[in-house]
């Protein structure tokens, strides 16, 4: 009965009357995260010697790419053979929190989230949320929420470490304050699909996305802070503000998170990561396939041919892409042959992702 409420819950969390396209051709922002060779110390503090050497991300932008956020939010990342570290620093005039037990619904509260991809495939994918109190929820979820989904609110980081420094002080309205640090640390191993997987991306990239989820506020009578509603009552809608924009108010699109290198070069801050050109091609298959999706949620039936698609020449890199539609007996998929590597690329009727 508590998992199917929870399932209910996280759902209607996710505002799908918000979900239109505003730019289908956002790029995901990339960060080259470098190996620290000393362990970091996590005290929500960015005094550590690695941090000062490396660059921070972009600032955030609102979910749609379009509005600018009224504060300032960047990420820096580091890694060594035991953790994935992560260093936010976000703007707040008033830090503020009430939440305090473990997997409670964290973005009721202004929070900052972290969303991983290992593989690349959309599925099998992992969120946390943390707000200022500290106070973590970690899920696992199957799928994207476009899909029918299994979330395993039950599962937990192991091993996780995240320690919250706040410029100014918590909870108190009588103040400004200048925001909040959050400093993270994620065990390797708790990505690991079998005991046998060596999953530590030396040289390699992730899909990695940050939201971060901001309300308006007012005091109660007793001059607590709470989230703000209108004169009927009504919560005001939060602000979404990400690293890599998604162009839609749902943060559960992996194919268009971030990328994250994770090089085993010397500290520095000026080696960016190159997108692969066969990522361009995967980008140009979930376009076909949102256009499949949305045409049978208006039509109930998927089009059985490519053409109906696509309303133009497909290119990357000057380079001419053939789709093929594929209908088969258990649904349908969507390849391009790419003309770089030649791997046939491959998204199935669930959005999984797949390489042959």
């Amino acid at each position: 009965m508590f998992k199917i409420k929870f399932l209910w819950i996280i759902s209607f969390s996710i505002p799908v009357i918000s979900c239109a396209q505003v730019n289908a051709d956002l790029i995901p922002q990339t960060y080259t995260a470098y190996k620290t060779p000393k362990k970091i110390i996590i005290d929500g503090s960015d005094s550590d010697e690695a941090w000062g050497k490396v660059a921070w991300t972009n600032s955030f932008v609102d979910i749609e790419g379009v509005k600018k956020p009224k504060y300032k939010t960047a990420v820096k990342m580091l890694w060594d053979d035991e953790y994935y570290y992560i260093l936010a620093k976000m703007e707040e005039p008033h830090v503020w929190g009430n939440l305090t037990k473990r997997d409670t619904i964290i973005f009721h509260n202004n929070d900052f989230e972290v969303f991983v991809e290992p593989d690349g495939d959309t599925h099998n994918y992992y969120e946390l949320e943390i707000n200022a109190l500290n106070t973590v929820w970690d899920l696992f979820i199957t799928k994207p929420y476009r899909n029918e989904n299994v979330v395993l609110n039950d599962w937990n980081i192991v091993g996780l470490k995240s320690a919250v420094k706040v410029n100014g002080t918590l909870n108190n309205p009588t103040d400004i304050d200048e925001g909040w640090i959050l400093e993270i640390a994620i065990p390797w191993k708790v990505y690991k699909t079998g005991y046998f997987h060596k999953n530590i991306p030396a040289d390699k990239f992730w899909r990695v996305n940050f939201s971060r989820v901001n309300w308006d506020f007012q005091l109660t009578n007793s001059g607590d802070y709470e989230r703000k509603r209108d004169a009927k009552g009504k919560l005001l809608h939060e602000y979404n503000w990400v690293w890599s924009p998604t162009g839609v108010v749902n943060m559960h699109e992996p194919e268009k998170w971030g990328y994250v290198f994770f090089s085993t070069e010397v500290l520095n801050t000026s080696n960016p990561f190159i997108i692969p050109q066969d990522e361009k091609i995967k980008w140009e298959l979930y376009k076909m396939y949102r256009v499949q999706n949305a045409h049978f949620k208006a039509h109930k039936a998927y089009f059985t041919s490519v053409d109906s698609l696509i309303n133009s020449e497909i290119k990357v890199e000057n380079h001419v892409l053939i789709p093929v539609l594929e209908n088969h007996s258990t649904g349908w998929n969507l390849s391009i042959k790419s003309p770089f590597t030649n791997k046939v690329l491959i998204v199935t009727e669930d959005g999984k992702f797949i390489t042959n």
